[in-house]
Order: C-alpha cells, then sequence, then structure tokens
C-alpha cells in the first residue's frame, strides 16, 4: 500500500504533522491534563474517542478534496492557493506565538468521569475544533495523486496520521508534570511552534506553486 504514495511526499508528511501534532494544542494539553489526573490507563478512553474524532475529520478531508479535484479541476487550483495561503498564515501565527501553555491540573471533574464521558470528551475536542478541519482541508492536497486510487492513498494518509497522533497523545499523557514543566517554559514551547511553523510555511508555498 505505502508504494501508492511518492516516499519523497512522505519525508514531507511525516515530519510536518508530527511537529504540528506534537505541538501543544487542545487534544495534547487534554491528554495531558487526564495523565497527570487521572491517569495514563483512563486516559486511553480518551484518545480512543479524539482519533476517532481525527481519523473522521481528515477522512472528510480527504475524499473532499478529491472530489474537488475530479469535478471541478479549475476550482481545485484556485483551491490549492487559497489552501497555501492559508497554512502559510498558520506557519507565521505559530512563529509569533508567545509559546504559553495553560492547563487546569485543579478541576476534580475528570477524576469522576465514565469511560464513554472520556471517549466522548476527546471525539467532541477533535471534531469540533474548526482549525483541525480546515489545517486537514489545507495540508491534505499536495499529498493526494490524481493518478493513484484513492482509497490507498485514503488508507496510507490516515494511518500515517493515527500513529503520530497517538503516539503525541501517550507522549503528552505519559510525560507527566516532567513535561509540564518542560513546556511551561516559553522557550520550549516556542521552539516547538517555530519548526511547526517554518514546516507548515513550506508545504504552504509549496502547495501554491508547487
Amino acid at each position: 500500500m505505502a508504494a501508492t504514495l511518492n516516499p519523497a511526499l512522505l519525508g514531507v508528511f511525516i515530519p510536518t504533522f508530527f511537529f504540528v501534532s506534537i505541538t501543544p494544542g487542545m487534544c495534547m494539553t487534554l491528554s495531558m491534563t487526564l495523565g497527570m489526573t487521572i491517569g495514563i490507563r483512563r486516559t486511553f478512553w480518551m484518545m480512543a474517542g479524539e482519533l476517532l474524532g481525527v481519523g473522521l475529520v481528515a477522512a472528510a478531508a480527504v475524499i473532499g478534496v478529491a472530489a474537488l479535484m475530479l469535478n471541478y479541476p479549475l476550482l481545485f487550483e484556485l483551491f490549492k492557493y487559497l489552501g497555501g495561503a492559508y497554512l502559510a498564515f498558520l506557519g507565521i501565527q505559530m512563529w509569533r506565538s508567545r509559546g504559553k501553555l495553560a492547563i487546569d491540573l485543579e478541576s476534580p471533574r475528570h477524576g469522576r468521569a465514565t469511560a464513554p464521558t472520556l471517549a466522548l470528551q476527546g471525539f467532541v475536542t477533535a471534531v469540533a475544533n474548526p482549525k483541525g478541519w480546515a489545517f486537514f482541508i489545507s495540508l491534505l492536497p499536495p499529498f493526494i495523486s490524481n493518478e493513484q486510487p484513492m482509497l490507498p492513498q485514503l488508507g496510507v494518509l490516515l494511518s500515517l496520521i493515527l500513529l503520530i497522533e497517538f503516539s503525541c497523545l501517550v507522549l503528552y499523557a505519559s510525560g507527566g508534570r516532567s513535561l509540564s514543566l518542560f513546556l511551561q517554559q516559553r522557550g520550549n514551547v516556542r521552539l516547538l511552534n517555530r519548526v511547526a511553523g517554518t514546516l507548515m510555511l513550506a508545504v504552504g508555498v509549496w502547495l501554491a506553486f508547487g
């Protein structure tokens, strides 16, 4: 299946998505908070819901972009420029981020949450974030080829996305207070933001002019 995607494209996609995923955001902050308050084993329920939501958003983005590519090629070209501009904007915003991580460890509500509640919380956090939708819709087009079958490409991209996302969630949940202290230092978060921002800016330029 991996042969359906250009290795050079994978070499760009994997580090870009990894650094974007590992940068502190809603889902990663939630994973770290739960990991410190209810333990990593129960946090896996939240991760299951979050990964389901991320997979749904990514699949919808890929299918939507593919439909646009096949049925409206000229509109797809315009979409590429708009998507590239949006990714470049996000990259610049990440570069300008002050990089402060704020988490609430005092909230007692997580300790009483049931497994379905935790899974639902993760799912809603992933699906209800409009930036997540915009990010996937903008990021995925350069990695989709209209010369290859869509289903294998979708399978490869989703597998990579979910594997990277799960790895980052586990890292945050298991990192505990040491990771929290590391991320509370503004310079460390700023460095992650700038690496992710640089990669996103590069992909945006590639998407628009490649």
